[in-house]
């Protein structure tokens, strides 16, 4: 099983904001660098996207495959790979949104495979490019700054 890159962020705004920009994939390629498109495929009896196909230009990671999502109400959302893609084998990934005395924390753990022999170190940096962007471009379009 591949590694787990993991980080969070805190965000000055109540946990729905957040979510509602997290749920919004056709405005990914705005804020979150890597993602060159986001098609919503099909969407849940609650409204939200269930499965969403991605063009990702990460560097050493360049593909498309398409993502199943589970909601957690406002408190988070996990997707993994439903349609692997030529690079992307596999993708395991979790917002998880705490409220705190100064905001909500907001924590992104991605894991990635493969089908083509990556050295690990490689990997790793840009799974902890593609965290660390998102999360910093997700800060920036929830504060509008």
């Amino acid at each position: 099983m591949a590694d787990r890159t993991t980080s969070s962020t805190t965000i000055s705004a109540e946990r729905a904001e957040i979510m509602a920009v997290i749920a919004d994939f056709p405005a990914y390629p705005e804020w979150a660098g890597q993602v060159k498109s986001a098609e919503v495929l099909s969407t849940g009896s609650d409204g939200r996207p269930e499965t969403v196909r991605f063009v990702l230009d990460a560097g050493m990671i360049s593909d498309t495959y398409t993502l199943g999502y589970t909601w957690q109400g406002d408190d988070g959302v996990s997707w993994k790979v439903v349609e692997p893609g030529k690079m992307v084998s596999e993708l395991r990934g979790s917002y998880r949104l705490d409220e705190t005395g100064r905001g909500t924390e907001v924590t992104y753990e991605l894991t990635v495979d493969l089908s083509v022999p990556m050295i690990g170190l490689i990997k790793r940096k840009a799974e902890k490019v593609i965290v660390d962007t998102a999360l910093k471009g997700l800060k920036k379009r929830v504060e509008g700054r």
